[in-house]
């Protein structure tokens, strides 16, 4: 007993100090794991108790130093990539996309699928963690504040912080050219604007051949595939930087075509028909939300991942369809008028539960009831 804890202070002392530091000038002090670098970003938090792999893989995360309120991580490893018909099963992409993580303790886990420690992850992507801090009071500090800009450092003193709502993700984390994923089904076009696997994964899963098209793809180039349907999927940042893709996404909408929204792409939706987004204070990252489907009452327990929400007028053209049962945040909207549906959580829910599954299933049933014309002659095409 006292040779293990002689072992563990040793250790203990080894341990390289790194501090957390927030831009209204709050200083958190730990010790780093993973790459001991500098790492800089948007402070969030998520609820979530598990699913570390899938949210650090998560380009929604792109730009964002993630907190993870739960008090221990790491337990289980990391898995080796598994693929399927090109599409990852338990990763959201092939890296860490988070650009730092912040925990109250981590564990070197093993299990038996797992090929590496969180630490060897983090070391071998060279991406910043620190742990041993308070994470409660770093939560409640953001609860009360908001979200804000902050570092991983070992320079307590550190200035210098990078403007999330400022910087465009969408080239960093959507695919360079379109790539298919075939199936015995019809053509659905995905435009990526940095999109989760799971999605992928979920709608290849229904039998659909998939189009996965950059976020800059022109509406010409999304019907050179001759879709039945389009998915728009979830992304970082700013949705409010994103002129050139609302436009794009206002002109497909006019076509009927049934389109689904994800996340990002539900945003994306609403202000193509003229709705307002809002940063919110801390936004809703869990796996556990709970949100409401006003036109039946049912409720789903769901998996968020948002620091923007749709606000203001609602046309009168647009249906609110889902809520959140914390806030009231809208969480999912319906435009019968164009065949349109979007959700502001994550229907294909890794990690979380499959609840939200009933909104690809919704989808599908759009595209298979549609008797839009098929014929490329009646489309008139922007770009």
């Amino acid at each position: 007993m006292l040779l293990k804890l002689f072992i563990d202070l040793m250790s203990l002392s080894r341990k390289d100090t790194a501090y957390l530091v927030l831009e209204d000038g709050l200083v958190f002090e730990g010790y780093y794991f993973g790459h001991k670098g500098l790492a800089n970003g948007e402070v969030v938090f998520t609820t979530a108790m598990n699913g570390y792999v899938e949210s650090l893989s998560d380009p929604s995360y792109k730009g964002q130093i993630l907190a993870m309120t739960h008090p221990l991580i790491g337990n289980y490893g990391v898995p080796k990539i598994i693929r399927e018909k090109g599409i990852l099963k338990n990763f959201e992409s092939g890296n860490i996309q988070a650009s730092g993580l912040v925990l109250g303790e981590i564990t070197d886990g093993h299990e038996w699928n797992s090929e590496k420690t969180l630490d060897e992850w983090l070391r071998e992507e060279r991406i910043p963690g620190i742990a041993g801090i308070d994470t409660r009071a770093l939560t409640l500090h953001i609860r009360e504040h908001g979200s804000m800009p902050g570092v991983i450092t070992n320079n307590k003193d550190a200035k210098g912080f990078d403007d999330y709502e400022k910087i465009n993700f969408m080239k960093s984390v959507s695919v360079k050219k379109p790539i298919f994923y075939d199936n015995e089904g019809p053509t659905l076009a995905v435009i990526d604007y940095g999109m989760k696997e799971g999605i992928l994964d979920c709608l290849h899963s229904m039998g659909y051949s998939i189009a996965r098209m950059p976020y800059d793809s022109s509406e010409k180039k999304v019907f050179s595939y001759d879709p039945v349907g389009i998915v728009l999927s979830n992304g970082p940042g700013n949705p409010l930087l994103l002129k050139k893709e609302t436009e794009t996404v206002s002109n497909l909408l006019e076509h009927g075509i049934p389109t689904l929204g994800i996340c990002l792409g539900h945003q994306l939706i609403a202000m193509s028909q003229g709705m307002e987004i809002h940063k919110m204070r801390f936004g809703h990252r869990a796996i556990n939300k709970g949100v409401i489907d006003l036109r039946n009452g049912r409720c789903m327990v769901t998996t968020h991942n948002h620091g923007y929400a749709v606000a203001g007028d609602i046309p009168k053209h647009v249906k609110i369809s889902h809520i959140s049962l914390d806030d009231k945040t809208i969480e999912g909207i319906r435009i019968d008028s164009l065949n349109a549906i979007s959700v502001q959580f994550h229907p294909e829910a890794r990690p979380g539960p499959n609840d939200g599954f009933r909104v690809f299933e919704e989808f599908d049933s759009m595209v298979k009831n549609s008797t839009r014309s098929r014929k490329a002659g009646k489309l008139t095409l922007h770009g």
